[in-house]
């Protein structure tokens, strides 16, 4: 472990400049080995012994992709279920772990669904054993008293970071109009306030059985543990555990867009926002990597290729943006900007599609290239130098590409660019069809005309 950081310093010492100097620094690696219990599940260890410190994530293989129509929002409410108690400690999950200084918590996207601890080096076994613990033994005491208590911190959510927030349904718009009816990425992991109501208990249990089960999980321990000693516990905590199956990816319809598309919606806002997006290539995929290099390009800095003209130089934006999504499976990309006060929606558009049609007409210049390079660099060892985040990413390239010490691959997705890739890459996604979505501010309540209006095809 000691030639990651020595690797990692180098190269972030030649950070001042994409030079020969920089592509020469030595290209960091990572000691992970790879175990695979007689039950299926796939352990990645990778010691690191430069902090008392070690972390702890279980990644289950089941997301809101995996969810069946009429029941979305399951994996994301297993996620709050999850830290009400099992069998063996039926209280709130968190509580053996905050007098230690513990960081614990979990996320779901569209694709997993990962719960992780990160603890002193001596209180390992702890966590392996509280994971192991709600594994085997959640469904025994997850009541309906639980299911409805959590049911509504979700819906609550829901309205805290979607319907109540300004703008918040965007992505949800986005996703719906997007993605056709059937695909895995139509709907949010947030779910829908009527797929959470009609969930039965009989109906969260049957998700549980069948998803939460080893052969469908990756344990990942990164930090400073003994090799042996945390084999022994694994075997231990989780080697009797059933194996269940793999979760299925299923068949993805093909969400190309047969035509553009123009969607118009009201918010509580005062400026209007448009939103511009774009199919694109799923995470690690051929493209990925340049998209994600176009976005710094196109709105990273004063200087950047959208916001000098709009916010800077024409002032009819507020503001600019522009980010690449990657899923496992499927991608897009999107451009954002609002209007600034006193300009209207149409001022704003025409200004956007032209400084976009200006943008792609050139290849990023060096030193664009530099920046953008450097900064994601930049990113991306500031992410790997925590254990925690390191886990996160290791189970992430096993899970992706099958491939756990992925390091080495992922940074020459990026490295090995230049500005000819990147050109051809935003013209070939950006010149396809795309969707349009426009947030208008409501009118005021008792005006006509209030509402919501959904346009066709632009």
């Amino acid at each position: 472990m000691k030639r990651f950081a020595s690797a990692m310093c180098a190269l972030l010492i030649a950070g001042a400049g994409l030079s020969a100097h920089a592509e020469e620094a030595p290209v960091p690696q990572l000691d992970v080995e790879k175990m695979t219990l007689d039950n299926g599940l796939t352990v990645l260890l990778s010691r690191d012994d430069r902090l008392p410190v070690v972390a702890v994530e279980v990644r289950y293989l089941v997301g809101s992709a995996h969810e069946r129509e009429g029941r979305s929002g399951f994996a994301h409410l297993f996620e709050h279920l999850m830290f009400q108690g099992s069998q063996n400690f039926d209280d709130e999950y968190f509580k053996p772990f905050e007098p230690v200084g513990a960081a614990v918590n979990g996320t779901t996207s569209t694709d997993r669904t990962n719960y992780y601890e990160r603890v002193p080096r001596e209180y390992l076994e702890l966590a392996l054993w509280m994971e192991s613990d709600r594994m085997e033994n959640l469904l025994p005491v997850l009541t309906q008293e639980k299911l409805d208590n959590q049911r509504d911190v979700v819906k609550n959510e829901r309205r805290q970071s979607y319907e109540d927030r300004p703008y918040g349904m965007w992505w949800l718009y986005l996703i719906d109009a997007l993605f056709p009816e059937g695909h895995p990425y139509h709907h949010a992991p947030i779910g829908s306030h009527e797929d959470l109501s009609a969930a039965t208990l009989d109906d969260v249990k049957d998700f549980f059985r069948t998803h939460y089960v080893p052969a469908n999980a990756v344990l990942t321990i990164v930090g400073d543990f003994e090799p042996a000693k945390a084999k022994a516990l694994v075997k231990q905590y989780f080697g009797h555990l059933p194996a269940g199956e793999r979760t299925p990816d299923g068949k993805l319809p093909d969400p190309t867009l047969a035509a553009s598309k123009h969607r118009v919606e009201t918010d509580e806002v005062k400026l209007p926002r448009t939103y511009l997006a774009w199919h694109t290539p799923a995470l690690y995929e051929e493209g990925d990597a340049a998209m994600d290099i176009l976005a710094t390009v196109l709105s990273d800095g004063k200087s950047s290729r959208l916001y000098q003209p709009l916010v800077y130089e024409q002032k009819v934006a507020k503001d600019v943006a522009a980010f690449q999504v990657s899923f496992a499976r499927e991608g897009f990309f999107v451009i954002f900007a609002t209007a600034a006060p006193g300009k209207s929606l149409d001022e704003l558009s025409t200004a956007l599609e032209k400084a976009i049609a200006d943008a792609l007409a050139k290849p990023p210049t060096d030193d664009e290239m530099t920046r953008s390079l450097n900064g994601w660099r930049k990113s991306f060892y500031g992410r790997v130098e925590s254990v925690l985040s390191r886990a996160q990413i290791l189970s992430n390239y096993f899970h992706l590409t099958g491939e756990p010490d992925y390091l080495a691959a992922d940074l020459a997705r990026y490295t090995g660019l230049d500005a000819a890739a990147v050109h051809a890459a935003a013209n070939t996604y950006l010149s396809a069809n795309r969707v349009r979505l426009d947030i208008l501010p409501a009118p005021e309540k008792g005006s006509a005309g209030s509402g919501k209006a959904t346009g066709g095809a632009q």
